[in-house]
């Protein structure tokens, strides 16, 4: 029989939201029919108390923007925003102190709203030249500037399961730097994740549920409905979820590709998170 003060605590503990919040496609299901794009944030916060910023990947977010964001936020909402792919991708984290400067002053603007900072990499196959000993040598070096430069709370994401090793590993946990756990058909299944004590590598730990992008669409391009039943997924998200919140935070994310319609996947693991474990 679980402890309503434990639960109490735990749930304090835990961060669950969406990737992003203005889809026209949530209007009727998750928003108010005929909801205007201003409103949405407003009413996204009736419901989660985070969300991750996708929009921060494909440009440096305008100044206008991270006021409007910290304006129209309440007490206690967080967003998670992703670094610029010209950090990540283009510049592969080199000669990018003056990107990681701007980036870092405008988001801090965020002040108490500020979350965790997404560090998003792509697969790095073969054809790349990209192997995990020339990864982790770019990422010391950036980690560095990065505590150099005042930043705070990261989190890494890679995409490429042969890279999830010792050199990396021991990387991120000299940092206190979390390894995003990542529900994506490159990356290891849910259950690879229980348990695996290696994986964790900061004080707090991060979920992105993100699917199978190019699967789902060819089921569907309208995201207002689940398509895909990932209920088994779940049910081992949620015992990963549990394990984790005995070591402090967690922070959850889905992406609309994952099943569909990112809320009812949200809703749906909150569910088996409020039951007792099986």
């Amino acid at each position: 029989m679980s402890d309503p003060k434990i639960d109490s605590f735990r749930k304090a503990l835990l961060f669950m939201g969406t990737a992003g919040w203005s889809y026209k496609d949530w209007g009727g299901g998750f928003y108010r029919e005929g909801v205007r794009p201003s409103d949405m944030l407003g009413e996204y916060q009736d419901k989660y108390r985070c969300v991750e910023i996708d929009s921060t990947f494909y440009a440096m977010p305008p100044q206008r923007n991270i006021d409007s964001w910290k304006r129209r936020s309440r007490q206690g909402f967080f967003f998670a925003p992703k670094f610029p792919q010209v950090i990540s991708h283009e510049k592969f984290l080199h000669d990018c102190d003056e990107e990681l400067e701007v980036f870092l002053q405008r988001v801090q603007g965020l002040g108490e709203h500020l979350g965790p900072l997404l560090l998003q990499f792509p697969y790095f196959n073969k054809k790349s030249g990209i192997n995990i000993m020339g990864f982790v040598g770019r990422l010391s070096r950036f980690l560095k500037l990065f505590e150099e430069k005042g930043g705070k709370r990261m989190v890494v994401e890679v995409r490429n399961k042969n890279f999830l090793k010792g050199p990396l590993l021991d990387l991120l946990r000299d940092h206190r730097v979390p390894l995003a756990a990542l529900d994506h058909p490159w990356m290891p299944t849910p259950q690879s994740y229980l348990g695996a004590e290696e994986l964790r590598t900061g004080d707090f730990a991060y979920l992105r549920l993100l699917g199978d992008r190019y699967g789902i669409e060819k089921i569907t391009k309208t995201w207002n409905r689940t398509v895909l039943d990932q209920g088994w997924r779940l049910d081992a998200w949620a015992r990963w979820i549990r394990e984790q919140l005995g070591h402090g935070q967690v922070w959850v994310f889905a992406n609309n590709h994952f099943a569909g319609f990112a809320p009812a996947t949200i809703d749906s693991l909150k569910a088996r998170l409020t039951d007792p474990p099986q």
